[in-house]
C-alpha cells in the first residue's frame, strides 16, 4: 500500500465526532497543561484541529485517540504535539503599538539615565516571533544612538511548532507591512528570487534573539531572574482568574525591581496581588 493510500485508509471519518465524556477529558487535560480554557463552544474547533492529529498518528475515530491518550499512556508522547495543534498563534508586526512607544519614549531613556550598559528581555508567548522581532528592531534603532546599550532577547512559547518559525525568521511579505520603512530597509532582507513573496529578519536581528519551549504552567520558569522587561501580552485572556493570579505571580518574580511586566491592552491585574504598580495603560513597573 502506498504512503497515500495508507494515509486514506486511516483518515478519520469527517462525521465521526468527540463524545461528551472525551470532549471532557481533553479539556480537563488541556487545563491542567497549558491554562487554556476548553468550553463546549469550542468542541468543533477542537475536533477539527485534533483531525490531523489522528491522521498523522493512523487513528480512525477520536475514540481511537483518546484510548491511546488515557487508557494506553499515549499521553506522555503525544502531549506536546496536543497542545501544539490545540494553542491560538495570532501574531502582528507592532501590535499593540503604544507599548513600544512607551518602551522607546520613557523605559529606554531612563535606563540610559541610569547607566546601564545591558537590557535583558522576555517575550514569554512570542508565537512565531513578530513580537520579539519587533521588539529586536526598535532595540536596534535605540542602540545605534545610545552605543553605551546593548540587549538579549529571550523568546518563549508552549508551541515547537512556531518555535521553529520563529528561529527561522522567515515571513510572508505581506506580514511585515506594519514595519516603517525605514526599518524595513535596515533589518529585513528580501530574497533575490521574491517568488515566493517572502522576506527574512536580518542576521544582526536574529543574534540578538535565542528561542526555547516554556510551559507558563510550569511551577518555575528557566527564563533568568532579575529581567528588564517581560512581555506577556493576549495570553491571559485564555485564562481563568486562578491560573493569570499564579502565572502572574511567577512572572513578577523574574522581573528586577524597576523592571516592566506589558500586557495585552485587553488584560488587567485587578484583584491580583503584585509587587507593580502600573504606570502606562497595561504597563506595569516592579517595586
Amino acid at each position: 500500500m502506498s504512503a497515500v493510500s495508507a494515509e486514506l485508509a486511516y483518515a478519520p471519518a469527517q462525521n465521526d465526532t468527540l463524545s461528551a465524556a472525551n470532549f471532557r477529558r481533553l479539556a480537563e487535560f488541556i487545563h491542567e497543561y497549558s491554562g487554556i480554557k476548553m468550553p463546549p463552544t469550542k468542541k468543533t474547533m477542537l475536533e477539527g484541529r485534533l483531525r490531523r492529529r489522528l491522521r498523522e498518528n493512523g487513528m480512525g475515530s477520536f475514540d481511537d485517540y483518546c484510548d491511546f491518550l488515557f487508557e494506553q499512556n499515549g499521553i506522555e508522547s503525544e502531549a506536546i504535539h496536543l497542545i501544539d495543534v490545540v494553542t491560538t498563534n495570532k501574531t502582528d508586526f507592532f501590535r499593540e503599538p503604544a507599548h513600544f512607544d512607551y518602551m522607546v519614549g520613557k523605559i529606554l531613556p531612563k535606563f540610559v539615565k541610569e547607566g546601564r550598559r545591558q537590557v535583558r528581555i522576555w517575550s514569554s508567548a512570542c508565537s512565531i516571533g513578530a513580537e520579539p522581532y519587533t521588539i529586536a528592531m526598535l532595540m536596534e534603532e535605540f542602540c545605534r544612538d545610545h552605543r553605551s546599550l546593548d540587549y538579549s532577547i529571550l523568546a518563549t512559547d508552549l508551541c515547537t511548532q512556531v518555535l521553529g518559525e520563529a528561529l527561522v525568521g522567515i515571513f510572508p511579505t505581506n506580514m511585515i507591512e506594519p514595519v516603517p520603512v525605514a526599518l524595513r530597509q535596515r533589518h529585513v532582507t528580501v530574497p533575490r528570487d521574491n517568488s515566493k513573496k517572502v522576506v527574512r529578519m536580518a542576521p544582526h536581528l536574529r543574534s540578538k534573539l535565542s528561542f526555547a519551549r516554556q510551559n507558563l504552567m510550569d511551577a518555575s520558569y528557566a527564563a533568568p531572574k532579575g529581567l528588564d522587561m517581560i512581555f506577556c501580552r493576549n495570553l491571559l485572556i485564555y485564562f481563568d482568574k486562578e491560573t493569570q493570579a499564579a502565572v502572574l505571580k511567577r512572572l513578577c518574580s523574574h522581573l528586577r525591581p524597576g523592571g516592566y511586566l506589558f500586557l495585552g491592552h485587553s488584560e488587567t491585574i485587578v484583584g491580583v496581588d503584585l509587587p507593580v504598580r502600573t504606570v502606562s495603560g497595561t504597563v506595569f513597573e516592579r517595586v
